[in-house]
């Protein structure tokens, strides 16, 4: 008796008003839009790229490797701080936790420049690619990787667009009489009168 009164106490009545939602989770925070470059070269060919894997041990590539003459400078592709600069399974890793995220980028096989604990800047050079230990065969290459905590993500999704294009944009111009993409020539077009 005495419980089902507490019970009774403690529980809203059905036409109380339902309870207010807090604000929702703010998501993960994106890197931001400016101060980014490519770790190696200026538009370094893709040798291999990112291939998510079906399971979490499963076969896959967690990263993109990225054609680099042994010697190249490799350089964060964000802002953060050096999580890790030392030796994995005998080849130079470099890890960098991204400022106001929860992103980490890796490159390997890397001779570290930095040390566990340094600022670097969007292009600031973290080591240089290593002449041995590379798994592209007989070309060398930096592999370069993206996490979120433990989940493997396409490092491409850090660059811009217009850091992944395939040249310079140029503007042409548009021939007399004709109208511009996108636009029809007076008289025609859904707004046209019939």
């Amino acid at each position: 008796m005495l419980l089902s009164s507490a019970v009774a106490a403690l529980t809203p009545p059905a036409w109380a008003d339902p309870p207010v939602p807090g604000p929702p989770s703010a998501p993960a925070a994106p890197v931001p839009a400016v101060g980014r470059v490519w770790p190696v070269g200026v538009r370094p060919s893709v040798l291999r790229g990112w291939e998510p894997p079906a399971t979490v041990y499963g076969a896959g590539h967690r990263g993109v490797d990225l054609a680099a003459p042994a010697g190249s400078a490799v350089r964060a592709v964000a802002a953060g701080r050096v999580s890790f600069a030392g030796r994995v399974a005998g080849r130079g890793v470099v890890s960098v936790e991204l400022t106001g995220t929860d992103l980490r980028t890796t490159y390997e096989p890397v001779t570290a420049a930095v040390r566990k604990g340094d600022e670097v800047a969007a292009g600031g050079v973290v080591g240089a690619v290593q002449a041995g230990g590379s798994h592209c065969g007989p070309a060398t290459c930096v592999h370069w990787g993206l996490l979120r905590g433990e989940t493997y993500l396409d490092p491409l999704s850090l660059l811009p667009p217009w850091l992944l294009a395939r040249g310079p944009s140029r503007l042409l111009p548009v021939p007399p009489g004709r109208p511009p993409p996108g636009q029809s020539p007076p008289g025609q077009g859904p707004m046209a009168r019939r």
